[in-house]
């Protein structure tokens, strides 16, 4: 089976949850069914716009309530672990980020918590046995008059023995308090879900082949070379490897014009697979999207499918950044068409672009500025900054079309 890079493009979006348009209000289920449909959810704590995982799923969701993610996750229905990132995952797969362990080794977080232990074991074991006896406790619940240091972001001493425990899995996140983490003991939060993951550890391989195919099935359509990124698996995923879950007819191998390597798609997405081979695929959604989107998180991938070539400049001299501190790719119609720097005045009520600008051979179309502007104004509204401010654009006339269909 061959499809177009087009169809290939419509099949990854397609499985991400990004294709349609939201034709109904959310539920708070659907903030469960999303992340289970991604495999996960990578957590990020800056908040110019909304804080990555919010976004995420508004991305997918439309306006929904953010409590609703918090609530998921005290109601047991997700956990907190390391997966590509810190992410929340779905509760019934925590068993498996458990027992990765040759994986999880070598990850840097993993790596810090071995080093912080070995420097602090006496301190570590005394704050696990505080936990212990009087129960979830946040950083914040532990005094200390000097709240700095050197190291992981600043963090004071009890900050990175909490994070050092949970990188290690004694420790887990019971649920956030105004975004801030509460940790228990990894056991007795595992016991308060409503279905417990079994004591019992899972082979290696048989984990390994879970992340694979659930890399696969979320990312609809994947090279070898994709894959492991997306749990972050060690060694590497190659077509030697998958050829016997494409024998047992786990998965499907496809070939993709223009791509000289194979492609695979999971058979939980046959009838994706047929409706693409025929071209029958469409995308209808215009939204923005987080940084840390499962579509761009890998650069590499993006540019590869998207032709859209991303960096985030947060982390990167004022002086040098080209798009500004935080900008967001545009997804429009199934494809990558730009990006746009905003950040929401929530006290003020306005939602201020600081600039949006269009890919190289984009067409500033009718279609287009009356797209943008819809999400722009969906956004904005979600943010309860309903006044949007745009302040420059490219190419030239784009922030004055912009402005024009707001104001209708």
């Amino acid at each position: 089976m061959e499809l177009s890079h087009r169809s290939a493009q419509l099949l990854h979006l397609a499985a991400q949850g990004l294709a349609k348009r939201v034709t109904r209000r959310a539920r708070k289920a659907d903030v469960l069914t999303a992340i289970s449909r991604m495999g996960m959810l990578q957590i990020d704590t800056i908040s110019v716009v909304a804080r990555s995982p919010y976004m995420v799923l508004f991305s997918r969701l439309g306006a929904y309530r953010t409590e609703w993610l918090d609530e998921s996750l005290a109601d047991g229905l997700l956990a907190e672990c390391w997966a590509h990132e810190a992410c929340f995952v779905p509760a019934q797969d925590y068993r498996f980020h458990r027992d990765y362990r040759s994986g999880r080794a070598g990850h840097w977080a993993h790596k810090n918590a071995l080093r912080v232990h070995a420097e602090a074991r006496g301190d570590m074991d005394a704050l696990i046995d505080r936990i212990r006896k009087e129960g979830p406790l946040r950083a914040a619940d532990f005094e200390r008059e000097s709240t700095g240091t050197k190291g992981w972001w600043g963090w004071k001493p009890e900050k990175r023995w909490l994070e050092a425990w949970f990188a290690l899995g004694d420790l887990m996140v019971a649920r956030r308090d105004r975004f801030q983490r509460v940790y228990d003991l990894a056991e007795r939060v595992t016991a308060r879900w409503p279905e417990p993951p079994p004591a019992d550890s899972l082979d290696e391989s048989a984990v390994r082949r879970h992340f694979i195919l659930r890399s696969v099935a979320a990312l609809g359509i994947a090279r070898a070379r994709w894959i492991a990124d997306y749990y972050r698996l060690r060694p590497r995923v190659t077509d030697e490897e998958l050829a016997s879950l494409v024998a047992e007819g786990s998965l499907i191998e496809v070939a993709v014009t223009g791509w000289s390597d194979r492609a695979y798609v999971h058979r939980e997405h046959a009838g994706s697979l047929a409706d693409a081979a025929r071209n029958g695929l469409r995308a209808t959604r215009t939204v923005l999207l987080s940084p840390f989107d499962p579509v761009v998180w890998d650069r590499a991938r993006a540019l590869e499918l998207f032709g859209f070539e991303y960096t985030i400049e947060c982390y990167t001299p004022a002086p040098r950044r080209k798009y500004g501190y935080y900008a967001l790719p545009i997804l429009h119609r199934g494809r990558l068409v730009g990006r746009l720097d905003a950040k929401a005045h929530r006290q003020e009520g306005f939602f201020q672009v600081l600039g949006v600008w269009l890919e190289e051979g984009v067409v500033l179309s009718p279609a287009l500025v009356g797209d943008l502007a819809e999400a722009l104004h969906e956004c904005a509204a979600w943010h309860g900054t309903p006044r949007i401010v745009i302040e420059k654009g490219q190419p030239r006339g784009l922030a004055g079309l912009l402005r024009e269909a707001l104001a209708d």
